[in-house]
């Protein structure tokens, strides 16, 4: 990898990352969610969660080639439609804006000429889908209860997955592999000519719901944090790992993968963050019904900004 490659890898992996993160926090501060009807989500939907990341990659290896797309598109066309509801609310428009980003995702990668992995259209549009898919589902989760504790557990799991799967048992590689190539592969990133950076959807999600759970528990010092960890562990260190263990052995990884990096420095983020006092819950920083505000009072968006870490009796 020569230096302008490296480069733009980094910054490619930086801005996706930090992006995908802020427009989280965006849609967190303007969009509302309905309450899940299950409930507050706690750790138990992280251990399903974790469940599903354990089995998807199994079940996206044993498909047929030719029915890849139609899988992954229709668990996008549905994440979508549940995160963007309230944004959008008539169904039919809905729909239609899925329709179009979807079928403009296939189109672009039907119509490269060799390989849709070096189409810079492809790219383009893909990454769309896969980042407003993150911040739909981070934003599901952050406003349906999740505390940060049970974000940071899951991404330190996560970590010891990752390291698993990517040294003893190569599944990581393997799925990287499999889906690139396809419409609505699950990352997000660019490439030109021989230029390239790509970032998997499931880190992109625990990077937009690590900080907008962090920026839900405690204001802007959790958001400073958060967006600090992403930076650094969550693109910096990945990125730079390869090219280090390259000038030390001569021999370039095919793949580093992030939350070996991340999940750790989620943790210990959250430890730090916990001594400012307890988590502040959804309720704390937005009322649930969206009332005028009193004479003298902040409206519910201005409130979650100025407001610190608070004390619950």
């Amino acid at each position: 990898m020569t230096a302008a490659q490296n480069a733009f890898f980094v910054l490619v992996t930086l801005a996706v990352a930090l992006g995908v993160s802020l427009a989280s926090i965006a849609y967190f501060r303007r969009v509302t969610l309905p309450r899940p009807a299950v409930g507050a989500f706690n750790g138990n939907d992280m251990v399903i969660m974790m469940g599903f990341v354990v089995v998807l990659p199994f079940l996206y290896l044993s498909l047929p080639g030719w029915l890849l797309p139609p899988v992954l598109g229709l668990t996008l066309a549905g994440g979508l439609a549940v995160g963007y509801g309230p944004v959008v609310r008539r169904g039919a428009v809905r729909w239609s804006l899925i329709a179009g980003l979807l079928v403009a995702d296939w189109l672009t990668a039907r119509s490269a000429d060799d390989d849709p992995t070096h189409a810079t259209p492809y790219w383009l549009v893909n990454s769309l889908v896969i980042m407003l898919m993150a911040v739909g589902a981070a934003n599901l989760n952050a406003q349906g209860g999740l505390k940060l504790r049970h974000v940071s557990r899951f991404a330190l799991a996560l970590a010891i997955y990752d390291l698993f799967f990517a040294t003893v048992v190569p599944l990581t590689q393997k799925l990287f592999d499999a889906v690139q190539g396809y419409a609505f592969a699950p990352s997000a990133g660019l490439r030109i000519g021989e230029f390239g950076a790509v970032v998997g959807m499931g880190d992109l999600l625990v990077y937009a719901l690590f900080t907008t759970v962090a920026y839900k528990a405690y204001g802007r010092q959790g958001l400073v944090l958060a967006l600090c960890l992403v930076a650094v562990f969550g693109a910096l260190a990945p990125t730079l790992a390869p090219v280090t263990v390259e000038a030390l052995t001569g021999h370039l990884p095919k793949i580093v993968p992030a939350q070996i990096f991340f999940g750790p420095a989620a943790f210990v983020g959250y430890l730090v963050l916990r001594r400012s006092g307890p988590e502040r819950r959804m309720a704390d920083v937005r009322p649930p019904a969206r009332l005028a505000p009193a004479d003298g009072e902040l409206p519910a968006h201005e409130e979650l900004e100025t407001a610190g870490p608070r004390t619950r009796p």
